[in-house]
């Protein structure tokens, strides 16, 4: 056996074993069901014994890692699937589709979410002399990037410091630092330096995306929004796609379903009310998109969605 073919195989130990500690921490934390919210700011911990149907949510600036299972993620007509050796990052909001593909009673989906701060990452780039990013493949918002030793290591002692919370408070922003770091100089780098990087395209469309989530029931005007982040409405439109995979209209419209259904569901307002409350002039519109997105028409699904939490809790 080679030198190289003995170094190879001792990483790869070196690998599994830190995938299966990871994977033991995260069960003994979610044993009780997931902590969608930890006192390290930023962090949640999520596991699940069978595959999930796929659900739309939003994908906020975060990276997520995998200790045991896999997950798929369509974002537009990208799919991205990754596992124990890749992690999922995503630069900005992004609609998805999400759905766990892998998990058992004997082998749950064990997996970690860490949100991304833009100033952290922009201080960290301004401090340090950080080397030239890798080459990147892909524009898009979102990505999967290789799993290494460092930052499997990192994320460990990230987690360990839910069981010392006094030391929370100094210890967990030195590693989140470190974390940003791995992910700065590894091959998803470029996509969080453009993220943190005022002026750059990425960072426009940021900004033109948050105005969109705060003002989604409002009439849409390409241009003055396109002026808002200042690029011309030809390179707004272009560059929006490319990150988001949809146009800025599909994804107001997105935001405006997924408000409705939150309202119908948590306040129990009816269809017509909802339509005109997000943004919609035509309830019928509003029915046609609404069952389109999401499969069925707004009444029968919210009916489905209350039976399905009624059979959980009971």
């Amino acid at each position: 056996m080679g030198k190289q073919t003995v170094t190879q195989n001792f990483e790869d130990n070196r690998m599994e074993a830190a995938l299966g500690l990871l994977a033991k921490t995260i069960a003994r934390w979610t044993d009780k069901g997931d902590l969608s919210v930890t006192a390290v700011q930023g962090l949640s911990l999520h596991q699940r014994h069978e595959p999930t149907e796929p659900i739309s949510i939003m994908y906020e600036p975060r990276i997520c890692m995998i200790a045991q299972g896999a997950k798929r993620v369509l974002l537009g007509d990208d799919t991205y699937i990754y596992d124990e050796r890749h992690f999922l990052i995503s630069s900005i909001d992004l609609p998805t589709v999400v759905q766990i593909v892998k998990a058992s009673r004997d082998k749950p989906y064990l997996g970690l979410v860490l949100r991304l701060d833009q100033r952290e990452i922009s201080q960290l780039m301004t401090d340090s002399k950080l080397p030239a990013p890798r080459a990147q493949q892909s524009s898009r918002g979102m990505a999967t990037g290789e799993v290494t030793l460092p930052l499997l290591t990192a994320f460990q002692r990230l987690i360990d410091l839910l069981a010392e919370p006094t030391d929370i408070p100094i210890l967990a922003p030195i590693i989140r630092r470190e974390i940003f770091y791995r992910l700065l100089v590894g091959d998803q780098g470029e996509r969080l330096r453009q993220m943190a990087s005022a002026g750059s395209q990425s960072h426009q469309i940021a900004r033109a995306i948050a105005w969109l989530k705060g003002n989604f029931a409002l009439p849409l005007r390409i241009d003055a929004l396109a002026r808002q982040v200042n690029m011309s409405t030809s390179t707004f439109h272009h560059h929006f796609r490319t990150l988001t995979a949809m146009s800025p209209l599909q994804y107001q419209k997105w935001l405006r379903l997924h408000e409705a259904r939150r309202l119908m569901l948590a306040e129990r307002l009816n269809a017509a009310n909802v339509a005109f409350q997000v943004g919609y002039e035509s309830p019928s519109q509003f029915s046609r998109e609404y069952a389109r997105l999401f499969g069925d028409s707004p009444s029968r699904d919210i009916t489905n969605l209350r039976q399905m939490t009624a059979n959980e809790t009971a």
